[in-house]
């Protein structure tokens, strides 16, 4: 499997910034990718934030299996951290958003008020890996289009303050990845998540994994969406690729192509929804 990394520039100043800024928020609201929430993890927030107060939305909760997120969600409740799983582009869960967050700082309001200080205004920094969907969910919330949105990893490069109601701010970040991936593993789930470009992936090495990993825990999803029922990566990818009349001269199959078609298929879902970690096999 290939070595897979990627660090922008953009990424190693959005972090000195994030650090800096960190004093003038609230809340950090983590998002996590809820088909890889360890993955989806950048281990260098935890290191970021220290103790501020933090709320943790599991988003595309549609692209996601629903039995494995509601185990993460569990999981999440039984190590007391606030978390909620959304999906903003169906609107699932999005309205219970500022609610949470408003439980997320049950403490820091208790204080206030001790001080004798009413308010119950919240600045929330928004963090999270690229292509995670911070963007659409600030814009769901801000019910406008506050940031712009691409279904591409690094599109916001700047921080930036976003209203969302007379009380809440938002601090949009740039998504951050982190310079190593130690397991290798976490990096090809970003791939197959589409959070890492895809210009710097081995796609090959990519798909033969992918088929691996949904041959062991969806075997019926490949059945039902390409009429294939074989274990060995291999012969899948042939197969797909021969099914749909990918071919060059002499019969030989066009990889290239049945990579990149397989890759946007699973990616929007044409496969089904998927779950790539469980938390019992993983650390939050």
């Amino acid at each position: 499997m290939q070595t897979i990394q990627w660090f922008p520039g953009h990424m190693a100043k959005a972090r000195r910034e994030i650090t800096e800024k960190l004093k003038l928020v609230d809340l950090v609201i983590e998002l996590k990718d809820a088909r890889i929430p360890y993955a989806s993890t950048n281990p260098m927030i935890a290191e970021i934030i220290g103790n501020k107060p933090r709320l943790i939305l599991l988003c595309k909760s549609s692209l996601a299996d629903p039995i494995i997120t509601k185990a993460w969600m569990e999981y999440y409740q039984k190590n007391r951290i606030i978390s909620l799983d959304i999906d903003s582009i169906t609107g699932y869960h999005t309205k219970d958003i500022l609610r949470y967050a408003e439980l997320a700082l049950k403490e820091t309001f208790e204080k206030r008020k001790q001080k004798g200080i009413t308010s119950r205004t919240i600045k929330a920094m928004i963090l999270g890996i690229p292509n995670v969907g911070k963007s659409t969910l600030i814009n769901t919330l801000a019910k406008r289009k506050a940031t712009t949105v691409g279904n591409r990893p690094g599109v916001t490069k700047n921080q930036t303050w976003i209203k969302i109601t007379e009380d809440v701010y938002l601090l949009d970040t740039p998504g951050i990845l982190w310079p190593k991936f130690e397991d290798q593993m976490v990096g090809v789930k970003l791939a197959m998540c589409g959070s890492i470009k895809d210009e710097i992936l081995d796609l090959d090495a990519l798909v033969l994994a992918s088929l691996e990993y949904i041959s062991r825990y969806y075997p019926n999803k490949l059945e039902e969406r390409y009429g294939i029922s074989l274990d060995i990566p291999e012969k899948m990818q042939e197969e797909i690729g021969r099914k749909r009349g990918f071919l060059l001269k002499g019969g030989i199959v066009d990889l290239d192509r049945t990579n990149r078609m397989f890759l946007n298929e699973l990616r929007d879902m044409k496969i089904g929804a998927m779950s790539y970690e469980r938390p019992e096999t993983e650390s939050i």
